[in-house]
């Protein structure tokens, strides 16, 4: 009698166990055919959210210097960064060899919060070696800027 008892209760507990954990089952299927019945049960979908960065009308944002003084040019570009994340942005410049000098870069405000901002960027040039180029070129070529970023 004992054992029965015993028995009876390990059952009792290890149903009890079972339905805690999520061991639902379907003993009877409805008639009329073979209608899908839902098990409740929920699967947690989970992900890592990655870092995203976009750079908003890429093709729209150049720099065109102005001359400052003889030897001198400067010019500056706003850009719109959209992210989600916080980051800090750096450039660099890089002449073409179109025009020789000094080429020097600033980035302002680095720092860019989610979900993104504006930033300007300039280039700058100083003694400037204009004899490499005919008087009155337009739009020449003479750097480029390339754009890096970081989480912070």
């Amino acid at each position: 009698m004992l054992k029965k008892s015993l028995f009876a209760i390990a059952a009792v507990a290890l149903l009890a166990t079972a339905m805690q954990a999520g061991e639902i089952k379907i003993h009877n299927w409805p008639t009329g055919g073979f209608i899908p019945q839902e098990i409740p049960i929920l699967i947690p979908v989970k992900m890592d959210v990655g870092y995203w960065v976009h750079i908003k009308d890429q093709d729209k944002v150049s720099i065109k210097m102005s001359q400052v003084d003889l030897h001198t040019y400067e010019g500056c570009d706003d850009m719109v960064v959209e992210c989600n994340f916080n980051l800090t942005l750096s450039v660099s410049i890089h002449p073409t060899g179109a025009v020789n000098g000094d080429y020097s870069k600033s980035i302002s405000p680095a720092d860019i919060d989610a979900p993104g901002g504006t930033t300007t960027v300039c280039a700058k040039l100083e003694k400037a070696q204009l004899g490499m180029k005919p008087g009155g070129s337009t739009n020449v070529l003479v750097a480029n800027i390339k754009v890096k970023v970081v989480p912070r």
